[in-house]
């Protein structure tokens, strides 16, 4: 076995077998930091994508993230203007954005709770996966808690600011002409959707970063993983 591969394979089992002596050799502490290493790369990755999302302007101002009408209400603009709806649009647009921009903070502890979570399996998919395997494990074990703490906040936003009696107004009369898809039947269900969608892309392009650059972050930790890596 070759030296890259033992230590890849060492490094994966101390992070769910750690030694019970306290006592390390400079192989052990060398695992060890390779451990907090991958670690570090998963807080980091979320962190700086939470940072970006969940202030004014994250969404509204990023076109990768930006969450637009949904088709079907694209799809019926000119229907929209024939019944004098088409000037509430870009209202609908901007109060969208800012309810995602509102709900992204909650995802913090979540994703940094999965990191700690994470098990030996999660750890050499992670490490020998692909260049979004850190994104998949995230949305695999933060996806479906993070919705159900986003839809009361994305709620909420959407009732203060009108947007929920404006989104149904335009999606009721465009349900007249058309099908309405059920995931686009109320705003809180989109916008919760499309908030998670715009997550875990950033984190995927944060993902990406480290892999590629990982020195670059700054951290000896995380640039000596992901450097075995490269």
């Amino acid at each position: 076995m070759s030296r890259y591969f033992f230590t890849l394979f060492t490094s994966l089992c101390l992070l769910c077998f750690p030694p019970f002596s306290s006592a390390f050799s400079l192989d052990d502490l060398s695992n060890k930091e390779a451990s907090s290493g991958l670690q570090a790369a998963l807080e980091r990755g979320a962190g700086n994508a939470v940072g970006k999302l969940g202030v004014a302007g994250g969404f509204m101002q990023n076109e990768k993230v930006k969450i637009p009408l949904p088709k079907v209400l694209e799809q019926a603009v000119p229907i929209l203007k024939m019944t004098g709806q088409s000037g509430r649009l870009d209202e609908l647009v901007l109060a969208m954005n800012t309810a995602a921009e509102t709900a992204i903070p909650l995802a913090k502890p979540l994703l940094v709770k999965a990191v700690k979570s994470m098990t030996f399996a999660d750890a050499k998919q992670i490490l020998t996966g692909g260049e979004t395997s850190v994104t998949e494990f995230f949305k695999a074990k933060t996806a479906a808690p993070l919705a159900e703490k986003f839809l009361p906040i994305v709620k909420g936003v959407t009732s203060k600011s009108g947007l929920a009696t404006k989104y149904n107004s335009a999606i009721e009369k465009v349900g007249k002409f058309t099908h309405v898809p059920p995931e686009q039947a109320t705003v809180e269900a989109y916008v919760t959707q499309r908030a998670l969608d715009g997550l875990y892309l950033m984190i995927a392009e944060e993902e990406k970063a480290i892999r590629a650059d990982p020195i670059g972050t700054g951290s000896k930790i995380i640039g000596k993983v992901f450097g075995l890596l490269k």
